[in-house]
């Protein structure tokens, strides 16, 4: 049970989910080669739970906005430690992630991420 994931929680516009999903796909695979086991992202469905606070409500989401949950497995703490030095680092991460950042027409707020990295506590499989 030792692995370690990275998990995040952000708004994305609608309108920008395939764009974001097209970039989203070449980056998990540039996790991958620098020691990630998998790569998840997911986007909000049934987000609603009587008596819970939504994500939607934590991270103010609007009526033209999703929520994507993602979250990224690593066999350790010391890999994702040495992933999260590297992959910004790559020279494709630059190319890939630059659409994002469009100050016309962003695809992704960062500002708006809830982001942390997680030790294990229970695994049932």
């Amino acid at each position: 049970m030792g692995n370690y994931i990275d998990g995040f929680v952000f708004p994305i516009q609608k309108k920008h989910t395939d764009a974001y999903k097209a970039i989203a796909e070449k980056v998990a695979e540039i996790w991958k080669e620098y020691g990630a086991l998998a790569y998840f992202e997911f986007i909000g469905d049934d987000l609603r739970l009587e008596g819970t606070r939504s994500f939607t409500d934590v991270i103010d989401v609007s009526e033209d906005e999703e929520v994507v949950f993602g979250w990224v497995v690593f066999p350790s703490k010391e890999v994702r430690d040495i992933a999260n030095k590297k992959v910004p680092e790559d020279s494709r991460m630059e190319t890939l992630v630059a659409p994002l950042f469009n100050t016309e027409k962003p695809i992704f707020d960062a500002r708006r991420m809830v982001y942390g990295g997680f030790k294990p506590l229970v695994k049932s499989e």
